[in-house]
């Protein structure tokens, strides 16, 4: 008998697939659910076409079944993963259901983006163990998870999942309390509004502007983050940086773009400059591009690790 731990993927779309080859990759046994029963019964196919594309272990898809009902899913997991619409209503009926399902020492995780897991989980007989585990897209080529808990989630559930993707290699980040967008997203945010109002405003063009970051800033943060490099860009560390650069950036922080950069105008500047994204086949193929980047970056990154 298999003694490995069960995981239950609750929506085997886009985000429920990457889950699935996540727990499958770290040695897991994975339940797929979907309503959808096109979704359940090409799950097989699209998972060996993940592996051809991202290089996983050939006995990857044996250990990933699809199921015709939730019950099947989420019977004996140790998590579970919910991956369903991006809508309030939709998770709260899904959480009150898997929360009377499933057993009480399961975790239910949502990969929700945006909504807080006290809107689909408050006054649950459950809801101790209920939690937002935001992946960035697509979590099996990039391993941050943002562990964001409700007021009533309890800290033993947050340990337990913080635990269970740790060791299938997963980078799970916790949070202390809910906040809106969580922290990957506000930090997106900020960069991003500052980013199109330079565009905008003509300083740079969108080339100049993703080659600052991809050239830039983004080959230290592929290794180290924006607080660690500051602490290494002083002579004398963080204290000596702040006070060398902080009043400066200070002023611009202050002068920094807000929401009124989020706007048509700015769409339309950085569609003409994207022309091979115009469709949603070319967007398609040009993901498809991304990912195979991805899996180079991780296998990469994953190397040097075990090297320290």
């Amino acid at each position: 008998m298999d003694d490995r731990p069960q995981i239950a993927i609750v929506g085997a779309g886009l985000i429920g697939r990457a889950w699935a080859y996540v727990f499958a990759r770290g040695g897991l046994t994975v339940r797929a659910w979907d309503p959808d029963a096109a979704v359940r019964d090409d799950l097989d196919a699209q998972m060996q076409a993940m592996v051809r594309e991202a290089g996983g272990p050939a006995d990857l898809t044996g250990r990933i079944r699809a199921v015709a009902t939730l019950e099947e899913a989420l019977v004996g997991a140790a998590l579970a993963q919910e991956n369903g619409p991006e809508r309030a209503e939709t998770k709260r009926e899904l959480y009150t259901r898997m929360d009377a399902i499933a057993d009480r020492e399961t975790v239910l995780a949502s990969s929700s983006s945006a909504i807080p897991a006290s809107v689909f989980s408050s006054g649950l007989p459950g809801a101790d163990r209920c939690l937002v585990a935001h992946p960035v897209n697509p979590p099996h080529l990039v391993p941050v998870v943002e562990l964001c808990p409700s007021s009533e989630t309890a800290p033993a559930t947050m340990d337990r999942a913080e635990a269970i993707y740790r060791a299938v290699g997963q980078v799970p980040v916790r949070l202390t309390c809910e906040v809106e967008g969580f922290v990957l997203n506000r930090l997106q945010a900020v960069l991003l509004a500052e980013s199109l109002r330079l565009v905008q405003d003509g300083v740079c063009t969108v080339q100049g502007l993703d080659d600052t970051i991809k050239h830039g800033l983004g080959r230290r943060w592929a290794f180290m983050g924006p607080l660690e490099t500051i602490s290494l860009n002083a002579p004398e560390g963080v204290a000596d940086y702040m006070r060398r650069y902080g009043p400066t950036l200070a002023r611009l922080a202050d002068d920094s773009a807000r929401g009124e950069a989020f706007n048509d105008s700015a769409a339309h500047i950085v569609a003409v400059a994207f022309p091979d994204t115009a469709t949603p086949a070319a967007v398609r193929a040009r993901t498809a591009w991304r990912d195979g980047e991805l899996a180079a970056l991780d296998a990469h990154l994953r190397s040097r690790a075990s090297k320290d």
